[in-house]
Formats: structure tokens, C-alpha cells, sequence
């Protein structure tokens, strides 16, 4: 390695010949990062047998909702599931379980809180003394601490896993694309053509880091009349369809726009939703 590999900052002496250290941009490198393992280890009492992501392009489509539903449809189907909460400055996974106890530790690590159907779950929420209190962190520790949500946590022989992702395409699902060993993700849309812009990119982003896109799930599909059973479709009928289609993925279900399902979010009891919108959906991620 000679001189001219280096940046202004750094000299040869100085070297550590520690890639994940340094902020050099050496020749070395590339290739370096190449062989790094990103990967986060699992407590090691944990088991988790399957991971799902569950993402969205931006906020506000539901993809908390989501998240819940699949876990509780694969729980009533007799699986163990569990949820990791990595939106950590806008979780609301505790409030939509109505779970507020608090989180102990023991020799083997953090203890997951339990719902009344028994689905474990871990969130920022359930660390704090106020729920209202806002997560004021940067990036970095934000990151840290969903690994530390997959890593320290006990999770005991879990078949699936749904990992609730923040919003967008930023640090956090960057993160957990490279720490956390998905089986695949579930994109969460909405039927107008701005959000299956923005779903375009969350797709693109999985398929560049190679990624498995299980499927998409759009929510807020239509409002059924209450007098006739009719569908409405509010927000149109096509933009999800046209990009499932274009990239060649199913459309695993339609949610609509219920206020029974919202009413439960509110009081904390999405276990008790009846509707078999997400049948299908559980039925495809068991057959993968």
C-alpha cells in the first residue's frame, strides 16, 4: 500500500489495517467491506426461525396496522410470533396490543413483554416513563438500538418474527437490511399514485441490496357501504395494482377502510379484529 492510497488524512503509519474504523478511502477499501459481516447476532438463548419486514415508502399507510394484523393472523393460526418495533421515534405497536408493562432483564438478557394472545414484542415504548415522551436521538443511536432490540432481547423459539420498519429509506432500514437475516419483506401501500411513487423507491432499495420482496398490502383499499355491501373505492383502484404488476409481485390483500378495525387500534385491542382481509396474506408467507 503506498501513499497515494490514502487521503489528505492519513498516512500509511497510521494504519490499522481495520477498515470499520477508518475513514480512509484506500484501495483496500472496497474489498474489505465486501467480506464484512454486518449480520447481528441473536441472544444465545434466543431462536427466531423466520424474520418478515414489514416497510412502507412513507408514513401515515398503516404499516404498524399491518404488522399487527400478521402477526395475530399467524398466531391464531397456532405459530409463535413476536414483533420488533423498529420505529423508534413513531412506535405505536404497544398502544394498538393495549400493552404497557414493563420490560425486566435476568442473566440471559431483556425480556420481551407478552400480549394477552401471546405475542412478544419489544418497543421503545415499553423502555419509557412516558409514552408521550418524545425520542430525541440521532440516527446512530436510533440504529444501535434496534439491533439491541434483535440482539439482547430473549426471544423464545419464535416462528415468526415481523419487524415493523420506520418510514422511508433511511439509516434504520438500511440497518436492519444488513443486520438482521430477513426472509423477506411486505410493502404496505395505499391506493394513490403519490405513494406508489414512493413505493417504487422502497422496492428498488430491497431489490439493490437483494433484499426477498415477499409481496405488497394495500390499505385503505375502499369503504363498504353499510345499507348495500357495495365497495368504495375512495382513493381509485389502480395505482397498487399497476406497480405490483410492473414489478411482477402479488398483491397479497386489500384492507378497507373499517372503523370497527380503527376503533380496536384505539382501545388496544387489535387480537379481537374479525375480518379475513389478511387469510390470504398468512397463508403466502407460510407456503415460502
Amino acid at each position: 500500500m503506498n501513499d497515494q492510497e490514502f487521503d489528505q488524512n492519513t498516512t500509511p503509519e497510521e494504519c490499522t489495517h481495520d477498515c470499520s474504523t477508518c475513514g480512509a478511502n484506500c484501495a483496500s477499501r472496497e474489498g474489505a467491506q465486501e467480506d464484512f459481516d454486518f449480520t447481528a447476532p441473536l441472544n444465545d438463548v434466543s431462536i427466531v426461525h423466520h424474520r418478515i419486514g414489514v416497510v412502507s415508502g412513507k408514513g401515515g399507510v398503516g404499516k404498524s396496522l399491518v404488522t399487527s394484523m400478521l402477526a395475530v393472523a399467524l398466531r391464531r393460526k397456532g405459530l409463535r410470533t413476536a414483533i420488533l418495533d423498529a420505529d423508534i421515534t413513531g412506535p405505536s405497536i404497544p398502544a394498538m396490543f393495549g400493552v404497557n408493562q414493563q420490560i425486566y432483564q435476568n442473566e440471559f438478557g431483556i425480556l420481551p413483554a407478552t400480549t394477552k394472545t401471546g405475542i412478544d414484542m419489544m418497543s421503545i415504548n415499553l423502555l419509557l416513563d412516558n409514552v408521550n415522551t418524545p425520542v430525541l436521538w440521532r440516527g446512530p443511536i436510533i440504529t444501535g438500538t434496534v439491533k439491541q432490540f434483535y440482539s439482547e432481547v430473549v426471544w423464545d423459539n419464535i416462528d415468526y418474527m415481523f419487524v415493523d420498519m420506520p418510514p422511508g429509506t433511511g439509516d434504520v432500514l438500511l440497518t436492519v437490511f444488513q443486520s438482521i437475516p430477513l426472509d423477506g419483506i411486505i410493502i404496505v401501500a395505499t391506493p394513490q399514485e403519490l405513494v406508489g411513487m414512493v413505493v417504487s423507491k422502497a422496492i428498488e432499495m430491497a431489490k439493490a441490496m437483494n433484499v426477498p420482496i415477499i409481496g405488497i398490502i394495500q390499505n385503505m383499499s375502499y369503504v363498504t357501504c353499510p345499507d348495500c355491501g357495495k365497495k368504495i373505492y375512495v382513493f381509485g383502484d389502480v395505482g397498487t395494482e399497476q406497480i405490483a404488476s410492473s414489478y411482477q409481485l402479488p398483491l397479497l390483500a386489500r384492507i378497507p377502510l373499517d372503523p370497527q378495525l380503527s376503533s380496536l387500534c384505539d382501545r388496544g385491542q387489535i387480537e379481537e379484529f374479525e375480518g379475513d382481509w389478511l387469510n390470504e396474506a398468512a397463508d403466502h408467507i407460510l407456503s415460502l
